[in-house]
């Protein structure tokens, strides 16, 4: 005897039988896409600052600037030393020379962020930056907090 639908096989459902279990990737996509922009964010928030704890300057268009592995901060003091290579007291000529072998050494060249005290005199500043391109290092990024 044939069925009325063409078709042999015909099964009925009944109440205790169960669907195997499916995994909607849909929402664990979501899941996923929400968590590493959370992660995203939080190491941009988390930025590693290299300087010194100084009183930058404020500024309305401050903009996260790149990692780089040379910090170079200016603090505005009147006796001592006011120069600072990655947290490291340097004099000017110390500066120059481990910058100038830091551009010989990388593969490509380095960026130097620049961080300086907002009492810094611009004469000094100016001297910093000498030192800087000097060492043939011309990407440089000056530093300040935002408003």
């Amino acid at each position: 005897m044939t069925s009325c639908c063409g078709s042999g096989d015909m099964r009925v459902r009944r109440r205790g039988q169960r669907r195997p279990a499916r995994i909607e990737m849909l929402p664990l996509i979501d899941i996923v896409f929400l968590l590493l922009v959370f992660f995203i964010y939080a190491m941009l928030s988390m930025a590693v600052h290299r300087g010194l704890d100084l009183d930058l300057p404020r500024s309305s268009t401050v903009r996260p600037s790149e990692d780089s592995p040379l910090s170079v901060s200016i603090r505005a003091v009147t006796a001592g030393r006011d120069l600072y290579l990655n947290r490291q007291p340097v004099s000017g000529k110390e500066l120059a020379a481990r910058l100038q072998q830091a551009a010989e050494t990388a593969d490509r060249p380095p960026a130097v962020l620049l961080f300086a005290d907002r009492h810094v005199e611009y004469q000094r500043l100016f001297e910093v930056l000498a030192l800087v391109r000097g060492a043939g290092i011309e990407r440089i990024s000056m530093q300040a907090r935002p408003e």
